[in-house]
């Protein structure tokens, strides 16, 4: 059997229908044999439930999806477990211990005043890093489906690599040997940040390189304009929230996107648009595992 989970650096990305890459799990007597991640190669969610389905997946664990969603996966004959946050190996864990609850849809999408945003559920900054990849993308440095042009021997090639990330202080954000299982992705996807896919692009099994990224090769420079203010008034919920956490919004083309609340006080609510990692240069140890 195959689970499938919403995947971005080791945890559950907390909105289906904006998923970049889930985790597959192989289970065999209730046990996980083996997994690997995949992308969505950015398609919405009306057609993930057919990737998924094109998968053999028999259940998906989520975060938050909406009524429609659910309805297309039940229809692709897909179990549907959302809800679930924090670690995905551990959320998938839970579920073979019959532990984990289903929160079934989840996502109400209401209307919120003139700036025509839509409040999707949120949840705590600390569960959710993007390391190289997430929300922040075990697995760590997923999900910008750019289209990097590059040359190496291991473009277009199914590779596993170990990897420590950390910032210029020294400070760990994510490391796959923690986890104890190599990142598997296909090399110059866009699966990757571009600076962490160049680095694979050309190195040989057994190697290892460290590699210190700008902002221009991992998550860009930060966006003063993706920064603004509203009223609590016009985000029915945003009372509830506190400064740190992520909240998942829609704009006028009904478009799910994460930020991250920079302020509050009794009147209005500061949100940041921009990555997480957004402007930090960023340090990563990689050792190429494997190359299919």
């Amino acid at each position: 059997m195959k689970i499938a989970a919403t995947y971005e650096n080791g945890n559950i990305f907390q909105h289906f229908g904006r998923t970049e890459t889930f985790k597959v799990y192989e289970v065999e007597d209730g046990k996980i044999v083996s997994s690997q991640v995949i992308g969505s190669n950015g398609i919405g969610h009306g057609a993930l439930a057919g990737l998924l389905a094109d998968q053999d997946i028999k259940v998906l664990i989520c975060g938050g999806l909406g009524g429609g969603a659910l309805n297309a996966l039940n229809e692709a004959g897909i179990e549907v477990c959302a809800g679930a946050s924090g670690s995905a190996d551990e959320a998938v864990e839970a579920y073979l211990r019959g532990e984990l609850v289903d929160s079934g849809a989840n996502c109400d999408h209401h209307h919120h005043g003139g700036e025509d945003h839509e409040c999707c559920g949120h949840h705590h900054e600390e569960e959710d890093h993007e390391c190289c990849g997430g929300h922040g993308e075990g697995g760590g440095c997923c999900g910008r489906h750019r289209e990097p042009e590059m040359e190496g021997r291991n473009v277009g090639k199914n590779v596993k690599v170990h990897y420590r990330g950390t910032f210029d202080d020294g400070t760990q954000f994510d490391s796959s040997y923690d986890r104890g299982e190599p990142l598997a992705f296909v090399c110059g996807a866009g699966m990757m940040i571009r600076g962490f896919d160049k680095a694979v692009a050309d190195m040989e099994v057994g190697q290892v390189v460290d590699v210190h990224l700008m902002p221009e090769e991992a998550y860009g420079q930060a966006d003063p304009e993706a920064v603004f203010t509203i009223e609590i008034a016009q985000l029915p919920g945003s009372e509830n929230l506190e400064v740190g956490q992520r909240v998942y919004l829609r704009n006028m083309m009904g478009q799910p996107f994460p930020v991250t609340v920079t302020a509050k006080d009794d009147t209005n609510i500061t949100l940041d648009a921009n990555h997480e990692m957004a402007g930090k240069e960023l340090n990563f140890r990689i050792e190429l595992v494997e190359v299919e």
